[in-house]
């Protein structure tokens, strides 16, 4: 799990590496190429990982139930260079993030791509359906995949996306899931867009992301801003949010750039694991309500003396300070109970 330096997501999460679809603008073959290590070496460590046949015939794949370590012990993130890798020890890495997050899920791989077996696309939405509190951000050149595989549309945190970079990928986009949450990332733009493409895709999706290519590679393509200004004119027509990446700056300036997202995409919600820290059930009088314990006031007892003080439950501002009236007791000069009047706090959850 890493924080991301992609500015539509907060984490990029790759339980799944490598691909086999061969893009010539690529940066994810590249970056891999770097962190490797000797990959001759790596595939001679059988007892490090497993390989089965990938579904479309294409070679082998591989899978890692632990981390695979150089011989200084460091981790190898893609001991097997660009091949499609399942990394399984990664399926829990999600928990670690304790408030709701826009992730990518497979920013270094294409998890739909056709060498990847049901299975492994399985445990992944399985993953995601069972930490509600992310969204997350699907994303492929092989957006039939989505239909056949039968991806879960019910949920609004999943959305799914598909990659666009000319006229003749237009067609894509009809092969997102009709009743999902849709986006296109026209990234990189390798040409103009006619009118006509422009309408089907910004009426038919709910996000639109815009990048240039990036990189070193011979023939890379320079986008125009005419490009850009036609796909923003027709998004702001549908009233379709539309993301800019770092790389449009240069062609269109800094002052147009447009860094919108989707009203779903700004809310999140906070993990069962965090919940449970921050909220409990108080007793109000004569109801329950969750609220956060942070603000309450704590309760404590102890039958003896040298006893050390037990926390039994906590109690509103309010409530306390009546608890005290009612049992005659002085209310304590607690810094919480100061300055101003006692009012209602509000609650997170609906009355018990």
């Amino acid at each position: 799990m890493n924080r991301s330096k992609i500015g539509w997501c907060d984490h990029t999460w790759n339980p799944i590496t490598g691909c086999r679809i061969n893009c010539p603008y690529c940066y994810a073959r590249t970056m891999t190429a770097r962190f490797a290590g000797d990959i001759r070496l790596n595939l001679m460590a059988k007892t490090d990982y497993s390989v089965q046949e990938a579904p479309d015939g294409s070679g082998e794949i591989y899978i890692l139930d632990k981390p695979m370590l150089n011989e200084t012990g460091n981790h190898l993130v893609y001991p097997f260079g660009f091949e499609p890798t399942y990394h399984r020890y990664r399926m829990n890495t999600l928990d670690k993030l304790i408030t709701g997050k826009n992730i990518f899920v497979g920013a270094m791989a294409d998890i739909f791509a056709e060498c990847i077996p049901d299975e492994w696309i399985l445990d992944i939405i399985n993953a995601c359906i069972n930490r509600p509190q992310h969204n997350y951000l699907f994303l492929t050149k092989n957006p039939q995949r989505y239909i056949r595989y039968g991806v879960p549309t019910e949920y609004h945190n999943m959305w799914y996306g598909t990659t666009i970079t000319c006229g003749a990928d237009v067609y894509k986009y009809g092969l997102l899931p009709a009743d999902g949450r849709k986006f296109v990332s026209i990234e990189p733009i390798l040409g103009p867009f006619n009118a006509m493409n422009i309408e089907y895709v910004c009426k038919s999706v709910d996000w639109v992301i815009i990048g240039a290519e990036t990189g070193r590679r011979s023939g890379k393509v320079i986008p125009k801003s005419e490009w850009i200004n036609a796909i923003v004119e027709e998004a702001d027509r549908r009233e379709v949010p539309v993301f800019m990446k770092e790389s449009l700056a240069p062609v269109i300036g800094e002052e147009n750039m447009r860094r919108e997202f989707p009203e779903r995409l700004k809310h999140f919600e906070i993990s069962q694991k965090m919940r449970k820290k921050l909220f409990t059930v108080k007793i109000r009088l004569y109801t329950r309500i969750n609220m956060k314990k942070s603000d309450m006031i704590t309760l404590f007892a102890k039958s003896m003396r040298m006893e050390a003080p037990k926390n039994f439950g906590f109690m509103c501002k309010k409530c306390f300070k009546k608890f005290c009236e009612n049992l005659e007791l002085k209310v304590p000069e607690l810094e919480a109970l100061t300055g101003g009047d006692i009012n209602e706090h509000d609650v997170e959850e609906e009355r018990l």
